[in-house]
């Protein structure tokens, strides 16, 4: 487990793409943390390692965002909105996790049905714009 100080948006979107340039397809990222702490600013930061970041939009009404750069698919997901895992399963959201790198979040809510290993980043509000990210590897 590491633990990561971020003193604002730009660190969140470094520690971001220090961590995508190490991902490969089937690679699965996991972001937990109350509103506003920083999930979607490092999945911008995540996507723009790929040079993706003119495209990201929020997936939370269609769960699920892919993005595709060169052979490298990035299904971004939302499942904030998912009443359960069974709308999970009803989208084939697990076909994905071997097709490319995803990065989920609010992933904690279906974190019982996903492929080990993956990482886990959970996002804490400590001021306005200061976060502590703590990031495990789940085996």
């Amino acid at each position: 487990m590491q633990t990561y100080i971020s003193h604002n948006e730009n660190d969140t979107k470094n520690l971001a793409i220090e961590i995508a340039k190490n991902l490969h397809i089937g690679d699965i990222v996991v972001l937990t943390g109350e509103l506003g702490s920083g999930k979607t600013k490092f999945t911008e930061g995540f996507l723009s390692y790929f040079h993706l970041e003119k495209e990201i939009s929020s997936p939370t009404f269609t769960i699920v965002n892919e993005y595709h750069q060169n052979e490298i698919a990035i299904y971004h997901f939302d499942v904030y909105r998912l009443e359960d895992i069974d709308e999970f399963y009803a989208i084939g959201g697990e076909d994905y996790f071997s097709q490319g790198i995803s990065i989920i979040e609010w992933g904690e809510k279906i974190e019982s049905i996903l492929p080990k290993p993956y990482i886990k980043i959970s996002f804490k509000k400590i001021d306005d714009s200061t976060r502590k990210l703590i990031i495990e590897h789940i085996q």
